[in-house]
């Protein structure tokens, strides 16, 4: 096993779980320039693959760092990139949260949370920008995105079956030949 992998892993992972403010999907941009541009672990494709595979899977958005450790160091980077991920914000949360449950009417803490609301959907929008750039963006498949985006901003139909309905087209495109 490469141990250089495995740190190199926990010093991309540590300091995001620190910054992901909002939740791990806040970090993706940052988690997608780390390990394509910076490490070169991933390719663009590579990355959206688990992008994709992270947010069909339950659980949180940052399983994501279960994906890349697997592809860059098997098991043992499946479990550092895990752990690195979660254990440096669980430390800090633990230690906040007493003080911030005894503390409910604080000034600073009103304005802690109103100021990182913006900050939290500017990341969280990073992270979907990144996500676009990184897989292979065709016409189609931009306006596929944005015809779901409007079903669902404007009617009532779940995203499960936009899903399947997507993924049917698509999977009947490819074996009729049509490069999507």
């Amino acid at each position: 096993m490469d141990d250089n992998r495995l740190l190199g892993l926990i010093i991309v992972f540590v300091p995001l779980s620190l910054l992901s403010f909002g939740g791990g999907q806040a970090v993706v941009a940052e988690i997608q320039h780390q390990t394509v541009s910076v490490w070169g672990w991933l390719s663009g494709s590579q990355f959206s693959d688990a992008y994709g595979i992270s947010r069909a899977a339950p659980g949180p958005s940052t399983l994501i760092a279960a994906l890349i450790g697997y592809q860059v160091a098997g098991y043992a980077g499946a479990i550092v990139a895990t752990l690195a991920i979660y254990i440096p914000s669980s430390i800090v949360v633990s230690i906040t949260a007493s003080w911030w449950q005894n503390h409910p009417d604080s000034r600073f803490k009103r304005s802690f949370e109103r100021s990182l609301a913006p900050v939290a959907m500017g990341l969280v929008f990073a992270g979907a920008v990144a996500v676009i750039e990184a897989g292979p963006m065709t016409w189609f498949t931009l306006s596929t995105t944005g015809i779901c985006c409007g079903v669902l901003y404007f009617t009532k139909t779940s995203p499960y079956w936009l899903v399947i309905i997507v993924g049917l087209l698509y999977l009947g495109l490819s074996f009729g030949g049509l490069s999507v």
